[in-house]
């Protein structure tokens, strides 16, 4: 980041002293845009205290800046990253919509509790807790993911302006929004300051009004929704996903079997279908058993679990080549683990057949 940002400092220098028509774009997008302009105010300040803004003086906590509180050149420099951040995100989804795969971006569960959004709107925001996940097969000591959860009742005295800004925002480029965690529309694990997942909570929200919401802003901005309904979920929440008519997911990960005669589950009804996520492994990783490694790294597994988890993951390799061969999907031995020559014989086109393959109905891949 230091080497890029010794890049931009200098292209930011080039547009002040040469280029007037991208200079007056500049100055356009800072008066169009006075979020931007106090995003990056803050930004400055952060560089100036070199603290977190709960440590600023309290003036400043509570969100008041002036001009002489931070680096004016600081501040454009901020100002001149948002501004191309937001023309080459236009120029990617303007492309995208005349022709080819939409753009599918990801929107978060939660901030940094650091950053810029829970300074400037901490009212909706449950300060004292953090989201996290219960213990579950994958991830065996619970989640704390750190960020400080929405405050159901603060969201609904600003009657969801936050909640839509932010779904607006990426909603006026994507082709397809996936919510992240979508069981945090109706309940969230709080984990107080302090304690661990095995001590925390689920809180409950009124998954009504996010629906009502999320529905609105998809036909305004005419973007299909998917929610992410991995891990721990309750029934309820596939129903509502169906009745909303939001797409679930499928990955093949933690859909494939030992049985050869069924070693892909079929995806569910409208499921977006892919061989992996952000939070797994890629699927060659999976494919040679680095994950379980990996594990066994970080103390999730102790060596008898993972000795049993890779012997039972050949199984899966094998179950999985015999699947796809007897449908005629791949005519050749594919590589499993060795050494370090550990490789896959599939090539990309070919894992591309196995996504699509996968589908089941309107199923996406």
């Amino acid at each position: 980041m230091a080497l890029k940002r010794r890049i931009l400092e200098e292209l930011l220098h080039t547009l002040t002293n040469r280029s007037a028509k991208r200079r007056a774009a500049f100055e356009r997008f800072i008066e169009t845009h006075p979020q931007a302009q106090d995003y990056a105010a803050f930004r400055a300040k952060v560089e100036r205290e070199g603290a977190p803004w709960e440590l600023w003086p309290a003036v400043h906590r509570d969100g008041r800046l002036g001009a002489g509180d931070y680096d004016e050149t600081v501040r454009r420099y901020h100002l001149y990253v948002q501004w191309q951040a937001e023309e080459q995100m236009r120029a990617l989804a303007e492309k995208t919509r005349t022709g080819g795969p939409a753009l599918y971006l990801d929107f978060p569960l939660g901030v940094n509790r650091d950053g810029y959004d829970v300074w400037r709107e901490r009212q909706v925001f449950a300060l004292d807790a953090s989201g996290g996940a219960p213990p579950d097969s994958f991830f065996t000591k619970g989640q704390n993911w750190g960020f400080p959860p929405l405050q159901p009742e603060g969201l609904r005295q600003q009657g969801y302006r936050y909640y839509i800004d932010c779904l607006r925002h990426h909603l006026q480029h994507a082709g397809m929004l996936r919510i992240d965690h979508v069981m945090g529309l109706h309940r969230l694990f709080w984990i107080p300051r302090g304690f661990g997942p095995s001590e925390a909570v689920y809180v409950h929200y009124p998954a009504d009004e996010f629906y009502a919401i999320l529905s609105l802003e998809s036909h305004r901005h005419q973007v299909q929704i998917v929610g992410e309904n991995l891990g721990t979920v309750p029934p309820y929440v596939n129903t509502a996903l169906a009745n909303h008519r939001i797409h679930g997911m499928h990955v093949s990960q933690f859909c494939v079997t030992a049985d050869p005669q069924r070693a892909l589950q079929e995806p569910a009804h409208d499921d977006v279908t892919s061989l992996n996520t952000h939070d797994t492994p890629t699927f060659a990783g999976f494919w040679q058993g680095k994950d379980i490694e990996d594990r066994l790294a970080l103390g999730l597994l102790s060596p008898p679990e993972a000795q049993i988890a890779q012997q039972h993951r050949a199984s899966i390799r094998e179950a999985l080549i015999t699947y796809l061969k007897s449908r005629g999907w791949i005519s050749r031995r594919i590589s499993g683990p060795s050494g370090d020559s550990a490789r896959m014989a599939l090539s990309v086109g070919e894992w591309g057949c196995l996504s699509a393959a996968v589908e089941s109905g309107r199923s996406l891949a």
